[in-house]
């Protein structure tokens, strides 16, 4: 591995498969749609995809245009949401895809769902119009169901009022991760889940409570061992400086890789022990202090078993969805490994 690349992130179907089944049962006789937008949050959208329908998810939906066109040949009889603003209609058309009506203007000739803004104060429409023909259906997004029941109830009691004269005639869909798993009364039609597909908990704990499993792991190796003198330092603005004689270890990810500076004091794991990451994240490399002296090549978990998106999200006064949507996947970077496990 370490030869090839700095770094290695391999994302198992399985358990995206798995986390499909548990959102599916979760959702109750709603239907599951697939949120794959952004590569699919950093996992890869081609290959997520395929797990999530293989898991039982109806649909999937992107963000955009571009992210909606591969996925169209790779999955010529699947329906394809996109959620954002599309200008190229008539591409959109030509892919049979569904877009959102995200303002006042409705597309046309193309299967349309009309998006009710019920407090995200983002896309949407104030009051929704009569449908036309090419309405399928009609959705909004919850701004808030991972952590404010009260304002949550009331988006979800205003949806259903304003969306109750289309009940049974058109698609209506609303809850996300959080709402799938907290308020049936969401549930509707059918659910969107990004965040929780991935076994990343939407509510920034534990996703084993939630019955999920994480689908990603990140991990790199030590690339240099050294030791540091009392009053030595590592890293930028010598942040770090040893009061002792102390080991530490170099391990070759920083923030251009996705690990990202304020990370800065988050553990990683070095032969099954939490190890803290000490000094200032640079852009290609994070320093770890180590008990004892051990061998370059040594194994380094960045994310996966003894540490989580989660926890790093914590460190970083963030969620998880930047976490895992800024690994990069690139030559010279990370490389990405696909497993069905």
């Amino acid at each position: 591995m370490h030869a090839v690349e700095r770094s290695t992130v391999t994302v198992d179907l399985g358990a995206i498969r798995r986390n499909a089944e548990t959102l599916r049962r979760a959702a109750g006789g709603a239907e599951l749609w697939a949120v794959v937008k952004a590569d699919g949050y950093g996992h890869g959208a081609l290959e997520v995809s395929r797990a999530a329908l293989a898991g039982g998810a109806s649909a999937l939906a992107v963000a955009t245009l571009a992210e909606a066109l591969p996925l169209r040949a790779a999955f010529p009889e699947a329906r394809l949401l996109v959620m954002g603003p599309v200008e190229d209609v008539a591409a959109a058309r030509e892919a049979r895809l569904e877009l959102v009506a995200v303002g006042d203007e409705v597309p046309e000739d193309v299967p349309v769902h009309l998006k009710l803004d019920t407090g995200m104060g983002r896309w949407g429409l104030a009051e929704l119009p009569a449908p036309t023909r090419d309405v399928v259906g009609v959705l909004s997004h919850l701004a808030s169901a991972e952590s404010d029941p009260d304002f949550t109830m009331a988006q979800i009691e205003r949806f259903r009022g304003a969306t109750a004269p289309l009940a049974g005639r058109l698609t209506r869909h609303l809850a996300n991760s959080a709402g799938t798993l907290r308020y049936p009364e969401a549930h509707l039609d059918a659910v969107r889940c990004g965040i929780a597909l991935y076994g990343i908990s939407p509510f920034g704990r534990d996703p084993a409570a939630d019955g999920l499993e994480p689908a990603l792991r990140w991990e790199s190796y030590l690339a240099l061992v050294k030791r540091l003198q009392p009053g030595e330092s590592t890293g930028y603005g010598r942040r770090y400086v040893a009061e002792r004689e102390t080991w530490i270890g170099i391990v070759p990810v920083g923030y251009a890789d996705g690990f990202r500076r304020d990370l800065t004091g988050t553990q990683v794991v070095v032969e099954g022990k939490p190890t803290p990451v000490v000094g200032t994240v640079s852009m290609d490399a994070i320093a770890v202090e180590l008990g004892r002296r051990l061998p370059t090549g040594t194994a380094v978990t960045l994310v996966g078993e003894g540490v989580t998106i989660e926890d790093h999200a914590r460190v970083a006064g963030t969620i998880g969805y930047e976490i895992a949507t800024g690994i990069v996947t690139a030559p010279g970077r990370a490389r990405r490994v696909v497993r069905d496990g």
